[in-house]
């Protein structure tokens, strides 16, 4: 990945399900792709003894410039990025992988009508504040519908994608790309995204439309579908190949 023949130095933030994937792959195919894990760093740092070389464990997040990364991909959490974001970029690339975190409306920028529906089954969730007092009241319930901006708080591991097409989408932004969460009780092994996109109307009065379905196979009650991780590692490899200069990378 590194065309001047040295080590692109990365550093991973967050040991979840996408973190371990990350930590890995780094570790196991890094070196003969010209990358270099120097850090991993997580909330519950426990969580890394016995798989983490203690060498590669960070625990104080604030002390990453001692480690010299190029890159920090983040795969932890949205507040990590409301809280240390600015901090990390100082130092370092980085790869978003909470872009849920720039709902925040200091972060904003203002296509046409787009809507991004995700269902799954509920236990697939993990819900905060109003939304985790939802039940569901039948085989498929609509849990959430509306700007993506006022779901993202209180569906921050399952709203990802949602933000992800808002910050694509400039001209509509967290307030004007819908969202819509919906418990299926069918969903037992697979996340489903439909994403729907149109254009202003033409001169026939029609508009240009697009509409993507996704499923992304799931254990049962996972937050994280199987191909997300796969995902993350290309997302990470093509970080990689971009000149080194300071940017936040979005996944």
């Amino acid at each position: 990945m590194a065309s001047d023949g040295v080590p692109r130095k990365v550093g991973v933030v967050g040991y979840g399900r996408l973190g371990q994937s990350l930590v890995s792959h780094l570790l196991t195919q890094g070196p003969e792709l010209g990358l270099e894990l120097v850090f991993v760093w997580n909330r519950d740092p426990g969580r890394m003894a016995g798989s983490v070389p203690p060498s590669l464990q960070l625990q104080n997040l604030a002390a990453l410039r001692e480690r010299h990364p190029d890159l920090v991909v983040e795969v932890a959490h949205p507040q990590i990025i409301q809280k240390s974001g600015a901090q990390i970029l100082r130092y370092a690339n980085l790869l978003v992988g909470s872009p849920s975190a720039l709902a925040d409306q200091a972060t904003e920028q203002r296509l046409q009508s787009l809507r991004v529906t995700m269902a799954t089954h509920p236990d697939g969730f993990r819900l905060e504040g109003p939304l985790a007092a939802v039940l569901s009241t039948g085989h498929r319930t609509v849990l959430y519908e509306g700007p993506v901006r006022g779901l993202c708080p209180f569906a921050p591991r399952n709203s990802n994608t949602m933000a992800a097409a808002a910050l694509a989408a400039p001209s509509l932004g967290f307030d004007r790309v819908v969202g819509v969460l919906v418990a299926d009780l069918s969903l037992t092994d697979r996340h489903v995204v439909d994403v729907e996109l149109s254009g202003p109307p033409g001169p026939t009065g029609r508009s240009f439309a697009v509409h993507t379905h996704r499923e992304n196979p799931a254990e049962p009650g996972a937050v994280t579908g199987s191909a997300t991780v796969t995902a993350f590692w290309r997302s990470l490899l093509g970080c990689c190949q971009l000149p080194s200069r300071p940017g936040i990378h979005l996944c």
